[in-house]
């Protein structure tokens, strides 16, 4: 239970810290945050390290925890490498993917449909986190497989936060079904482009976002 709630708390922190709520380099106060959630210190700690591990936050040590916030050049040349990082994996998983791993592909696919039916942007993130790490494991190659985890999991807030506009969730279903035909007739170049494609209008809608928060 108390997992859970971190990870209701750690969610709101981090649409508070895009609402400006928390800036660059605050202080996250364990006890006020405690007081705030009306929960004890145990939740607001693992929800502390779960911006940590995403990034959104440093800890010093002694110290605490602060509000890490990357400027727009930081943002968007992380955008633009995980973009190139998703057309690697495409681009192998076309020719590597298993049967299996496309049927679980689709699978994660027809899940993110009935989010956008239920209009659930939280759990269609969920499904679509999933239906990219389908083939990030379907390019069989552990190393790029894990540089794409990891700046996934470093990007996890703002790719997310683009889910917000009006008729962007169907889409990113659309290039969804672009991508698994794409994998389905192993198309190496379709793949790749079709992926890079999908991970690059997040980077720009992010940024159109960032500029209504700040207006």
């Amino acid at each position: 239970m108390e997992l859970k709630r971190a990870e209701q708390i750690a969610d709101t922190l981090e649409q508070l810290v895009f609402q400006g709520e928390y800036v660059d380099g605050q202080r996250l106060d364990e006890i006020k945050l405690a007081e705030h959630f009306n929960v004890s210190r145990t939740p607001i700690r693992e929800a502390l390290q779960r911006l940590v591990l995403s990034g959104m936050a440093k800890q010093i040590p002694r110290r605490g925890v602060f509000v890490r916030q990357p400027g727009p050049v930081e943002l968007l040349e992380m955008f633009e490498t995980m973009a190139e990082l998703e057309a690697a994996c495409g681009r192998f998983a076309a020719a590597r993917m298993t049967d299996a791993g496309l049927e679980r592909l689709a699978a994660a696919n027809e899940r993110c449909k009935i989010a956008i039916q239920n209009e659930d942007a939280g759990e269609y993130y969920v499904e679509n986190e999933t239906f990219h790490r389908e083939i990030y494991r379907g390019a069989t190659n552990s190393y790029l497989q894990n540089e794409a985890l990891r700046l996934q999991n470093r990007l996890k807030p703002y790719r997310r936060v683009q889910l917000r506009f009006r008729g962007r969730m169907a889409q990113s279903l659309a290039e969804h079904e672009t991508i698994i035909q794409a994998l389905r007739v192993g198309d190496a170049e379709l793949a790749a482009s079709a992926l890079r494609g999908h991970v690059t209008v997040q980077g720009e809608k992010f940024q159109q976002l960032i500029a209504g928060l700040k207006n």
